[in-house]
């Protein structure tokens, strides 16, 4: 035990691989199917979507990849983060509790997306690939690709959640400064947007529509564009693990061991990238590290939805995927923490949940946004409404460990700073947020429209 409040590792101590929670998972993997047949995807399906490199990462069974000395030079552009005990937030809720996060809001792009980002521009480069495509919700990932595929001299297109192209104009502007293009989704550019807007002008957008139209673009492009996701296939999360990894020589520095490690989840990147290398303790050396994943209540993927074989996106044209759905045509509440109002989750975390090796947690949005400003006036970071969820959730640990007078070591992930989130914080303030839960009668009507995949 030390009285040091910042734990920081050297540039030498940067991970040399990506941890694959394929090779040691329980679980088994789940098929990826073709949108249009049901039947297993084929390469040659994927290669429209994605280098080989990264198809190849998809399936791999290997514990550890390798990561390029090109990503890595860029990674310490930023990395190391820094792992910080909490100490004042500790102090302020009078717990027994030590809390830590590991803050990687320190990257370029302010959240912890550039770590798959520089990750896929790489590969995307070394296959040849000219130009990319994606979508975002908060922005979050899209200043993230563009900054990437800036580092590769590669062009990107962005079709971004129309919410939060208006709520937040200066995560737009950060990725034209990058260089790349922002279009607010649902768009006319493509044949799914002018459908979408066609039955509704006033379409507020989703990640599933965003998702539609990049990958239409790319899928049209004859091969010169290919798509970049930000979240829930395996080759996402797998680089995202350099978090948990690093943590994991940080918790030794602080001498202590987390009995809790927590993450917010909209796709599953950021919780698994801090999550999954502390279940390889669990599941190879025998730890008992709970690890929760908090969602919001307006998106409740996990905690409410139906764990079942579901389109990725709403046009249909991404692979089916069996995971928590709330049903491929949800359009979410316009909540402040755009990067969580995806209709599903990552299939590696949902089939780990199910299982019983995760756990998961919905919290409401007043109650988060409180959080986030105990946070701020308590260790001076206006977190990500995103990030916010994982402090919600470390906070009622602390109060629960408190309550029962016992000392619990806390670890959640800071996925972003909220510099850019200011009008979602200008609306809290104000009172104009309200709380809000999905009802369970609009998962239900969705489930209506799944794909019928028989049992294999």
């Amino acid at each position: 035990m030390t009285d040091q409040t910042r734990f920081l590792l050297n540039e030498s101590d940067l991970p040399k691989f990506w941890y694959n929670i394929n090779a040691d998972s329980p679980v088994p993997p789940t098929p990826v199917l073709h949108p249009g047949t049901l039947e297993p995807v084929t390469p040659d399906f994927l290669s429209v979507l994605f280098p080989m490199d990264l198809i190849l990462q998809e399936i791999s069974t290997e514990r550890y990849i390798e990561i390029p000395e090109e990503v890595r030079e860029i990674y310490k552009l930023y990395r190391p983060t820094p792992l910080i005990r909490a100490r004042r937030l500790e102090k302020a809720l009078g717990t027994p509790a030590h809390i830590y996060y590991k803050n990687e809001g320190v990257s370029p792009s302010g959240s912890h997306k550039p770590n798959t980002a520089v990750a896929q521009a790489f590969f995307n480069k070394r296959c040849g690939t000219k130009a990319m495509t994606t979508e975002t919700g908060a922005g979050q990932w899209g200043s993230a690709l563009a900054f990437a595929c800036h580092a590769f001299d590669l062009d990107l297109e962005v079709y971004m959640v129309k919410v939060s192209y208006q709520q937040k104009p200066y995560r737009r502007n950060m990725m034209e400064v990058y260089g790349s293009k922002v279009y607010a989704s649902p768009t006319d550019r493509t044949e799914y947007g002018r459908s979408v807007l066609a039955a509704d002008p006033d379409n507020p957008g989703s990640l599933g529509i965003a998702i539609s139209e990049a990958v239409e673009v790319a899928a049209t492009s004859n091969g010169t564009k290919k798509y970049g996701l930000g979240s829930v296939l395996n080759h996402v999360l797998l680089h995202q693990t350099v978090i948990g990894e690093e943590t994991l020589k940080q918790m030794d520095m602080a001498n202590e061991y987390p009995d809790v490690v927590i993450g917010c989840v909209g796709g599953g990147s950021n919780f698994a990238g801090i999550a999954f290398p502390f279940l390889r303790e669990n599941l190879k050396n025998g730890r008992r590290t709970r690890l929760l994943a908090v969602e919001p209540t307006a998106t409740p993927s996990l905690t409410k939805g139906v764990y079942t074989f579901d389109y990725g996106d709403t046009a249909k044209m991404a692979p089916v995927v069996k995971m928590h759905t709330l049903g491929h045509g949800f359009i979410p509440p316009s909540i402040h923490a755009g990067g969580l109002r995806y209709h599903g989750m990552a299939p590696t975390l949902c089939g780990l949940y199910d299982a019983g090796y995760i756990e998961a947690v919905a919290v409401k949005q007043l109650s988060t946004f409180e959080a986030a400003i105990q946070f701020a006036q308590t260790e001076g970071i206006i977190p990500a409404p995103e990030s916010a969820h994982a402090i919600r959730t470390a906070i009622d640990e602390a109060l629960d460990a408190k309550a029962k007078g016992e000392k619990r070591v806390i670890l959640f992930n800071l996925s972003g700073h909220g510099n850019f989130d200011m009008a979602s914080y200008e609306a809290y303030l104000s009172g104009k947020l309200v709380d809000y839960e999905y009802p369970a009668e609009a998962i239900r009507e969705a489930m209506k429209d799944l794909p019928q995949v028989q049992p294999a």
